[in-house]
């Protein structure tokens, strides 16, 4: 019984960290909608080039709501697929803590930082480029109707339908994955991810995928313990947006974009982790 309540409890208190996101994430977009106009989009979309940028230095802010606001932006037509990756890619949920209670310098600190949003702008630019990083027209009406939030009845009771209704769908799955991560425990996940050097990066980039803040602390915390290279660190981080993922793959409709971001995300992550590893950089950033 007391270690149902554990997985509960740190399951809820997972799910409450993106509920504040949530809300503000929906609340705008009815208000951009609703309220601001064709004025305000045209504004969005002319700003829509350097948001790869602007969601890098976002991601690094050390909260996993970002990324769950990021994916609802997204899903709602208002950032670029480009923005959206930089902010995957930047996004260090629970690492920051995890590296300062481990006394990890802050020249490392700095370093894994200046990474992964070096790696964030310049697959994000590259993505708009490729993807041509077009907004397409917000479609909020289409998503009430599909959700029957009754958005007529005004912004702010259609803001908390949407965020409720996401917010249900992420507890169930955070509770499921904080029960799954007790079951296994972290000697199996550093047994499995350090057993070959470039499959333990392959590894840790999908361990990084699982959209829960559990992962990313599994992966700073193996790297802390010299467990993981820092190849594999990287790679495990790059790809751990925290609950963006989850988000996006409820509330956009368009499968195949989804696929297609979480395939480029777990490609960069893999590629820059074996890249550090294999230049030797990896090495110089292990922990003595």
């Amino acid at each position: 019984m007391e270690h149902l309540l554990h997985i509960l409890w740190h399951g809820l208190l997972d799910s409450l960290k993106i509920l504040p996101f949530l809300f503000f994430t929906y609340l705008l977009m009815e208000l951009l909608e609703h309220k601001a106009g064709d004025r305000v989009q045209a504004a969005i979309s002319k700003a829509g080039k350097a948001g790869p940028a602007i969601g890098g230095a976002l991601g690094l802010i050390p909260q996993c709501g970002f990324s769950t606001m990021a994916a609802g932006l997204y899903a709602g037509h208002v950032i670029t697929p480009g923005t959206l990756l930089a902010v995957f890619l930047a996004t260090s949920d629970e690492m920051l803590p995890v590296f300062l209670g481990a006394g990890v310098s802050a020249g490392r600190i700095f370093t894994v930082l200046g990474l992964k949003l070096g790696i964030a702008l310049v697959a994000g630019f590259v993505t708009d480029l490729c993807l041509r990083g077009r907004i397409r027209e917000m479609h909020v009406e289409d998503l009430c109707e599909e959700e029957h939030c009754h958005c007529e009845r005004g912004v702010l009771r259609s803001a908390i339908h949407h965020t409720i209704h996401i917010f249900v769908f992420v507890l169930i799955i955070n509770l499921l994955l904080t029960g799954a991560f007790e079951l296994i425990g972290e000697a199996r996940i550093a047994t499995a991810v350090n057993s070959v050097p470039v499959l333990g990066t392959v590894l840790a980039a999908v361990i990084g995928l699982i959209p829960n803040c559990a992962a990313s602390v599994a992966i700073a915390t193996l790297w802390t313990h010299g467990v993981i290279s820092g190849g594999a660190m990287l790679a495990g981080l790059l790809t751990g947006a925290g609950a963006g993922l989850l988000v996006l793959f409820r509330t956009n409709k368009h499968a195949k974009e989804n696929l297609q971001l979480l395939l480029i995300l777990l490609a960069v992550g893999i590629v820059c982790g074996c890249l550090l590893d294999l230049t030797g950089l990896g090495a110089l950033m292990q922990l003595s």
